[in-house]
């Protein structure tokens, strides 16, 4: 039952992110879509963490390959935040905008971070049960 309660908790606060970054694009006063391209560093994020534990043999000492794998992932999430920054530094989006992204940004990522915690040890709740 934790991990239903987990899950139903991971999903309301990516709802939370989505809904930050959408009213970051959607306001009136604001009116550009551009920072939805950040939708495509979300999608990234987790998969060299995914490729990484799939490859790996040892969970208890660190190895190139994950290493490797936190790399591009901070990459991606650094990348992430950098885009409304330069957006909104170009005057393509407003400033009011790049906060709204970026604090969804924020909650999005949060939100992944918080199913590797949950689902990604080896208890009895897994992400592949899922």
């Amino acid at each position: 039952m934790a991990g239903i309660k987990a899950l139903v908790g991971l999903s309301f606060s990516g709802a939370i992110g989505l809904t930050f970054l959408l009213l970051g694009c959607a306001l009136e006063q604001y009116g550009v879509y551009w920072p939805l391209f950040v939708l495509i560093f979300y999608v990234l994020s987790p998969i060299p963490t995914f490729i990484s534990r799939r490859l790996s043999d040892d969970d208890s000492s660190s190895n190139a390959c994950r290493e490797l794998a936190y790399f591009l992932t901070t990459g991606i999430v650094v990348s992430s935040f950098g885009l409304p920054v330069v957006l909104a530094r170009n005057s393509t989006i407003q400033w009011g905008a790049c906060g709204l992204v970026m604090t969804g940004n924020a909650v999005i990522f949060l939100t992944i971070l918080g199913f590797f915690v949950i689902f990604g040890g080896g208890d009895e709740f897994s992400w592949e049960q899922w």
